[in-house]
């Protein structure tokens, strides 16, 4: 009993003390989650689920995150609104999202995604192709304009804004008048699959660094003319 009246003495006189070192804790553990918060990413590779799809030039945002998956030894799991697989780079945590909403809602699953893992937008990244670049080019920017994509119009839509970052796999415009959707939705074929393992690759290097040196050298190094 004296023991705890000495205890509650010392409390009391030192509260004011104690008080200022607790408070300095959990300014601690604040800027401890906030910085794992900043260290985790959301990259979205925009495609069409089903085996219909796959193999397809419009899937290619898809191939550069099974390529992520595959080389750190993870799999997609199916969950709401797409296929996730998480991808730890250099103390960094990166969200691998395949849309299931098919490209022409993909705002709704990346929406969803950000929201579920309390991320702003300038901690995300999507991955998708372009048409109006040719085949190899790789392009990196901070925010813009749909160009047309409706995978990218749905989610400019869905945000009200286009202030996010972008990386733009080039896959040509070789196709006849009228046949865009066939080429788009069509299989790469031999001659593009020969090099594609190559520029999969550099665009998940791109991938990587855009979570680790940011958008302004990602876009720097990794933009493929």
């Amino acid at each position: 009993m004296i023991k705890n009246i000495y205890f509650n003495v010392i409390m009391c006189r030192y509260s004011p003390i104690f008080a200022a070192i607790m408070g300095l804790f959990d300014l601690f553990r604040k800027k401890e989650k906030e910085g794992e918060a900043e260290m985790k990413y959301l990259i979205a590779g925009l495609g069409n689920m089903g085996a219909d799809y796959d193999g397809t030039r419009h899937n290619v945002g898809f191939e550069v995150l099974d390529y992520m998956a595959a080389e750190a030894g993870v799999a997609f799991k199916h969950e709401h609104l797409g296929d996730v697989a998480i991808v730890k780079h250099k103390g960094r945590t990166f969200y691998l999202l395949k849309p299931s909403t098919y490209m022409n809602l993909s705002g709704k699953a990346v929406r969803y995604w950000l929201q579920k893992l309390s991320l702003k937008q300038e901690s995300l990244l999507v991955v998708t192709d372009d048409l109006k670049i040719k085949f190899g080019s790789v392009r990196i920017r901070p925010n813009g304009s749909d160009g047309g994509h409706n995978g990218l119009k749905h989610i400019n839509e869905t945000f009200g804004n286009h202030v996010y970052a972008r990386m733009r796999v080039g896959i040509g415009d070789n196709f006849s008048r009228g046949r865009q959707v066939d080429y788009v939705l069509g299989k790469w074929d031999k001659k593009e699959q020969e090099t594609l393992p190559d520029i999969i690759k550099h665009a998940a290097g791109g991938v990587f660094a855009f979570g680790t040196i940011g958008i302004t050298e990602a876009m720097n190094k990794f933009t493929k003319k």
